[in-house]
């Protein structure tokens, strides 16, 4: 029998599928003291050389790319057109799909705004073990622009 209403499961699994679908950014914290902001993020598996940070006089957009896993072998991508997506790997050599894989990969992009201008030619960025700190100092100077009101 088909019931007209749907069962309050489907709303938990329907749940988890847009959760497991969801972009994810990674999680950040931000400090400020009297002369600068600090941003930490956290990037776990991201190759340094895929991180950009690039700043306006009010905000900093951080981008970057996490990559899968290389072949175990320059053969295992001929192989499986699969491979180097975070397989396992087989007793050949080759990389097979995971049974389960809750690693994101691709790339993300998140933009800071603060309250006061930064210094964008003072910008220090430093990545070490998954943790991508930027500091920005800020703008020592404000400027006033003073508008005459035309008839």
């Amino acid at each position: 029998m088909r019931t007209l209403h749907p069962s309050p499961f489907d709303l938990f699994d329907r749940l988890e599928q847009q959760l497991q679908t969801a972009e994810r950014v990674p999680a950040a914290e931000i400090h400020e003291t009297e002369d600068s902001y600090t941003i930490a993020l956290e990037l776990p598996g991201v190759d340094r050389a895929s991180i950009d940070v690039k700043a306006t006089d009010r905000s900093l957009i951080i981008s970057a790319e996490r990559r899968g896993q290389a072949p175990a072998t320059p053969t295992a991508a001929a192989a499986t057109p699969e491979a180097g997506h975070g397989e396992a790997p087989t007793a050949e050599g080759r990389r097979r799909a995971p049974l389960l894989s809750e690693f994101r990969y691709g790339t993300w992009s998140r933009s800071f705004r603060f309250p006061g201008g930064i210094q964008r030619d003072a910008l220090e960025a430093h990545y070490r073990d998954g943790l991508l700190t930027v500091t920005a100092p800020k703008a020592q100077s404000v400027t006033t622009v003073s508008v005459k009101v035309a008839d």
